[in-house]
C-alpha cells in the first residue's frame, strides 16, 4: 500500500530518537523521545513524498511491517492524492493531459498532487474519474494497522 509506511525508531547516540523509513531511504530524521521522533517521521515522509510528486518520481509501496516499526498512515486527503498519482503514472498521463481531459488549467491539476494544498473531494473525485477510476472511502479500527 502506497498510504502506509513503516519506520525504525533507534536510540541515537545523543541521547534522542533516531527515525528512519526503508521505503523511503531519503527519511532521516529525530526526535526527543518515541512521541516526538514519530510525528517527525510522519513530517519527513510527508516531505519525501511531495518532493517525488514534484519531480514526477516513483512512489514506493511502503512494503510489510519488520519486527520493531511503527506504522505511519497518510492522512485520507494525501492517501487519495497519493493513489490518483500512482493511477497517473500507471496510464502515462502527464498532468498536462490530465488538465485537458478535465478541461482544467494546468495550476490546477498540478495542486492536486500537492500534499499540502486543501482539494477539495470534488476536485479528487473528478480526477479520479478522468483516469477511468473512482474514489473509495472506507472507515478502518484506529488500532488497525
Amino acid at each position: 500500500m502506497i498510504d502506509t509506511f513503516w519506520i525504525a525508531l533507534a536510540d541515537d547516540d545523543n541521547g534522542t530518537r533516531l527515525v528512519t523509513c526503508r521505503a523511503l531511504p531519503e527519511v532521516t530524521t529525530f526526535g526527543e523521545d518515541a512521541a516526538s521522533a514519530w510525528e517527525h517521521g510522519k513530517a519527513a515522509i510527508e516531505e519525501a513524498l511531495a518532493a517525488r510528486m514534484s519531480r514526477w518520481g516513483a512512489i514506493p509501496d511502503g512494503g510489510a511491517e519488520e519486527p520493531g516499526e511503527l506504522p505511519v498512515h497518510m492522512a485520507a486527503a494525501t492517501a487519495m492524492k497519493l493513489y490518483l498519482y500512482d493511477e497517473m503514472q500507471r496510464q502515462g498521463m502527464t498532468r498536462a493531459a490530465l488538465a485537458r481531459r478535465l478541461g482544467w488549467n494546468r495550476n490546477s491539476v498540478d495542486r492536486l498532487f500537492q500534499i499540502d494544498h486543501a482539494s477539495r473531494l470534488e476536485q479528487l473525485e473528478a480526477a479520479a474519474t478522468a483516469l477511468g477510476a473512482r474514489l473509495a472511502a472506507q472507515l478502518v479500527k484506529a488500532d488497525a494497522a
